[in-house]
């Protein structure tokens, strides 16, 4: 009698092969970002010794073809380890993206400051009332110089020290600016 899976409803199947595929993809992709990681954050992520030695392994490789190959191989070493093995790895991999996109956003909101110094009036008032100390005349010495900068077309030096006087006080808003360069 040919058994279908409807005549054992409770019957556990496992995983289709279509979900097997999927995750042997995401152990690749996660081997992939581990072999990507700097020797110091690698020694930090806990990992078993077999992996290691496999990522050591995949480094001295340079055919293309050949570490993808081992690659492979690392990932199928990797599949062999419960998931709680590369715990450690994934929460320093999910810090690590956290961090990076917090500075890009810290970055962006700067450079959309710089931005609106240049292009509004008011904007100047806005940010000494958000950073009371702030040097005010420098700050508007360097506004003008970067307008006069973008008209005449000139090299933006006084466009890059608004950068880096507006992250300085992002950074410590308590402390003076006053004495900066």
């Amino acid at each position: 009698m040919n058994r279908t899976y409807t005549d054992e409803p409770d019957h556990d199947y496992g995983p289709t092969r279509t979900q097997q595929r999927r995750d042997a993809l995401a152990v690749l992709a996660f081997a992939t970002q581990l072999c990507e990681l700097p020797p110091s954050k690698l020694a930090r992520a806990g990992l078993p010794e077999d992996v290691l030695r496999e990522i050591e392994q995949l480094r001295r490789i340079t055919s293309h073809i050949a570490r993808k190959r081992q690659l492979g191989f690392l990932a199928k070493v990797m599949r062999r380890h419960d998931d709680d093995a590369f715990e450690a790895a994934r929460t320093l991999l999910g810090e690590n993206r956290d961090q990076q996109r917090k500075e890009t956003a810290a970055m962006h909101r700067l450079e959309a400051w710089r931005e609106r110094l240049l292009d509004h009036d008011d904007a100047v008032q806005a940010l000494i009332e958000q950073y009371p100390s702030i040097d005010r005349q420098h700050l508007r010495s360097l506004v003008r110089q970067a307008r006069a900068e973008r008209d005449a077309n000139k090299a933006p030096r006084a466009y890059r020290e608004i950068f880096q006087l507006l992250k300085q006080v992002s950074t410590n808003p308590d402390e003076d600016t006053s004495s900066m360069p």
